[in-house]
């Protein structure tokens, strides 16, 4: 499998799209929000790179689950391997892309993470400790996590609970998928005009138009802001928490912090020894192509 990551803005569907043009392959999402129905504009999903001179590119885990929902990465792994061992089965090229090094590491190293059941006992327990208590006895027990995890009291009682029941009963895990990274890095201050310019376009494109449709549609502004980024921001707007420049300047910031984030997991990924080839992101799309196959040793 080839997989394509970066940090958001950075130019990954392009260039997955055009490597499957070229490779005989399908495009799967790594993407942990881009599976939600009607959620188009605040995820990126930018629906149109995947046709090409007429020639549309086959992707995957996009718009699988309904607006509402909360998708997680137990859900993901199962719903990857399905698609994963089809596109092989066909003989197509795989290429995973996206950037959420969560879903992107647990898929690629094929971890088994099966459903955990409530513990009364043990929530009971947590339920006593503080929140700083509670924060570091799960990063004592080194559990695959998101940063979210640590966003509430809820959920961080739920990820110790994932965590203990991994310690006490380990689930055998496959080996690795052969798989190759490659990753578009940008520097900072690109990163940042990009980051902001393509924040300006999705507002003026309807961006408030769809969290506004979204509400209307039943969906509750706690479970918007679960989503995090674009839907809570401008959640908080549209309640007239914040006025419209405060939404803007916030999601602004909060989308470089996330940016940060992710390089600082593709970098923990180096640490833990994934080989991860980095295509200067500014270079025209024909040349990051050209810089792939030469990496990957592609004739």
């Amino acid at each position: 499998m080839l997989t394509i990551l970066g940090p958001t803005a950075g130019g990954k569907t392009a260039l997955a799209v055009q490597c499957a043009l070229h490779l005989n392959g399908e495009v799967i999402s790594g993407d942990s929000r881009q599976v939600y129905k009607g959620m188009d504009i605040g995820t990126g999903k930018d629906l149109c790179e995947f046709t090409i001179d007429g020639v549309a590119v086959p992707h995957h885990l996009i718009d699988i689950v309904a607006a509402g929902y909360k998708y997680n990465v137990y859900e993901y792994c199962r719903d990857f391997r399905e698609v994963y061992h089809d596109i092989c089965h066909r003989k197509r090229q795989p290429i995973l892309c996206g950037g959420s090094g969560l879903y992107i590491e647990a898929a690629v190293n094929q971890y088994h993470l099966p459903p955990v059941s409530e513990d009364t006992a043990l929530r009971e327990s947590l339920a006593q400790q503080s929140t700083e208590q509670l924060t570091q006895k799960l990063a004592s027990l080194h559990p695959l996590h998101n940063v979210t995890d640590t966003s509430s009291r809820k959920r961080l009682i739920r990820a110790i609970e994932i965590a203990v029941h991994a310690q006490n009963q380990p689930q055998p895990t496959s080996a690795p998928l052969q798989n190759v990274y490659v990753g578009i890095d940008i520097d900072r201050n690109t990163r940042r005009q990009r980051i902001t310019a393509r924040l300006m376009h999705r507002l003026r494109n309807g961006l408030v138009e769809e969290v506004e449709a979204l509400l209307k549609g039943g969906i509750s502004a706690e479970t918007l802001c679960y989503y995090g980024l674009e839907y809570k921001f401008v959640t908080e707007y549209l309640l007239q928490k914040l006025t419209y420049s405060q939404m803007v300047e916030q999601l602004n910031v909060a989308i470089h912090q996330f940016a940060k984030r992710q390089m600082t997991w593709f970098r923990g990924m180096a640490r833990r020894g994934a080989i991860i080839h980095w295509i200067d992101g500014k270079l025209p799309l024909s040349e990051q192509f050209l810089q792939l196959k030469k990496m990957i040793c592609i004739p």
